[in-house]
């Protein structure tokens, strides 16, 4: 029997105990063992609750045990769960982690001290939920040059921005609709303004790259912006809006963003839809992959921890090498990265085109019915170019960046 604790009770703990209980037959043979929980650490009481008996408030109970393996953190944000994973692993323990922030924070410094004391520290949970994506970089595509990985990585934005786009609701009634169903909390801001998608390109970008990536460096940009009307125009176009975290790896350069890109019906991401995620990545010898799934929810992400389980308790006496290094890594600035963009502008077509054109170049042009606008779509340009431009250029209501070639 391998002993574990999970700290942590809420949704996705509780989670991992329910997927160890009912599949715990198919996880000790996997793991060669039998796993069972000997600590649940949380502030509060569960009466009633299977683990009722095991719950503790002290984490140096779990911390001096022998008998503890792994410990399981599900507690989420930085503090305790920093200190406590830290030493666990100079205790010798094995952990998995669901805890983006905890990872993006300070993912070299644990994985670090995972190598010092012959342990592990796996977060496959940590970026797309129940998908496997982690552990895919550092085994089946170990012998790819990894040259793009873009992702729809937020469940929450994007369930609000397909209520937007298939029932042309506004950003703020789709957003009390994912309140109301649970998907976004009641301070939504981590994931609408496109932090939480941030560190979790972060971290992917560092699992491709080898060399540890700043989350502050990242261009970030979250779909406050976007309206119904964007999506007005995006049905006439046969095109959709996704808030996509990417990093894009060329020549020794490593631009890196998240932001909402158009994107046309053959892009892989397009019909990615609701709660799901999906992660698109390009290697220069496999070409592009999709990994699709539950980008959050309480089984398929605790599912992803058990996984994370299996592997430490299979590699129990040694040290599975995986993640990065302390070279940071430079990511080069926004605007030297070059999309086409999708532009509103105020006024009648037939009477401003010429002005357009006189600054962004030949563009194809799309109008609506009963508008006091219409909107172009430029070829590509840089960042720093649109914005040099659009200076120029009186009445612009929204620019949004594209990625597909025909209106």
């Amino acid at each position: 029997m391998k002993n574990i604790a999970i700290m942590g009770y809420g949704t996705i703990g509780s989670g991992v105990a329910e997927v160890l209980e009912r599949n715990k037959e198919v996880i000790a043979k996997k793991a060669g063992d039998m796993v069972g929980v000997k600590y649940v650490l949380d502030l509060r009481e569960f009466p009633g609750d299977p683990m009722e008996d095991k719950i503790v408030h002290d984490f140096s109970i779990i911390e001096k045990d022998p008998e503890v393996s792994m410990v399981i953190e599900t507690m989420g944000g930085l503090n305790p769960a920093y200190p406590f994973v830290k030493a666990s692993l100079k205790a010798g323990k094995h952990v998995a982690t669901s805890n983006k922030a905890l990872v993006a924070a300070y993912g070299t410094e644990l994985l670090e001290i995972a190598r010092e004391h012959h342990v592990n520290f796996f977060f496959e949970a940590s970026v797309g939920g129940g998908i496997p994506i982690i552990r895919p970089i550092y085994t089946s595509l170990a012998g790819e040059e990894i040259e793009e990985i873009t992702g729809i990585l937020n469940g929450t934005t994007n369930f609000i921005l397909t209520k937007m786009a298939k029932a042309g609701e506004s950003f703020e009634s789709a957003l009390r609709e994912a309140q109301a169903l649970g998907y976004a909390e009641r301070n939504p801001e981590a994931d609408v303004e496109g932090h939480d998608t941030c560190r979790k390109i972060a971290i992917l970008t560092a699992m491709a790259t080898g060399h540890e990536v700043s989350y502050e460096h990242i261009y970030t940009e979250g779909i406050t912006r976007i309206t119904d009307v964007d999506f007005r125009y995006a049905e006439a176009m046969g095109t959709s809006v996704k808030l996509f975290g990417s990093s894009r790896i060329q020549g020794g350069n490593v631009h890196a963003f998240v932001a909402p890109v158009m994107i046309g019906k053959d892009h892989p991401l397009y019909s990615v839809d609701d709660v799901y995620n999906g992660i698109l990545v390009k290697g220069n010898m496999l070409g592009t992959s999709m990994f699709y799934g539950s980008g959050a929810g309480k089984l398929p992400t605790a599912s992803a921890v058990v996984a994370d389980i299996v592997e430490a308790l299979k590699a129990f006496d040694h040290h599975v090498e995986m993640g990065w290094d302390r070279e940071n890594l430079t990511i080069s600035p926004i605007d030297s990265f070059s999309f086409r963009c999708f532009v509103r502008v105020k006024g009648i077509a037939e009477k401003r085109i010429k002005e357009v054109e006189e600054v962004f170049g030949k563009v194809d042009v799309v109008e609506l019915d009963h508008m006091d606008e219409f909107a172009v779509l430029t070829k590509a340009m840089t960042e720093e170019e649109y914005r040099l431009k659009a200076k120029q250029l009186p009445g612009i209501r929204q620019r949004i960046r594209a990625e597909f070639e025909t209106v």
